[in-house]
């Protein structure tokens, strides 16, 4: 079983570490995580960088995958696509939530909603995964 506390540890000193992603629920059909939006992941206008949550909804769609391919496989992004809709400021918190559109044995296929503090939708990311 892959708990929240495997799956952190699996990443740690990776990529999601230094962007400050905190998973708070790590399940086969939803993941589910924060992330602060500090200085450094911003633009100049102090507006959370769109890498940045390209590479936090990225992590959380591989993390889907994993949990639902066998324990021998590997993943690796092969499609993604991003449409953005407000911004996220310097010192709030935003969340994602990932779910599936597909999960195939040879592709899955993720959408992760990132939004605000107060729900509203910074972002809509959906991504495909292959399974190797």
């Amino acid at each position: 079983m892959n708990s929240i506390e495997t799956i952190e540890a699996r990443l740690a000193g990776l990529f999601s570490s230094l962007i400050g992603l905190k998973l708070t629920e790590a399940q086969p059909d939803r993941v589910v995580a924060q992330m602060l939006v500090r200085p450094d992941l911003c633009t100049a206008g102090g507006i959370l960088h769109g890498g940045a949550i390209m590479a936090f909804a990225d992590t959380l769609g591989a993390v889907g995958t994993v949990l639902n391919m066998p324990a021998d496989a590997g993943t690796a992004t092969i499609e993604s696509k991003t449409n953005f809709f407000r911004p996220a400021l310097t010192g709030t918190t935003v969340t994602g939530t990932t779910t599936p559109v597909n999960r195939g044995k040879r592709t899955q296929t993720w959408e992760t909603r990132i939004t605000t503090e107060d729900g509203k939708l910074v972002a809509l990311v959906t991504q495909t995964q292959m399974v190797f």
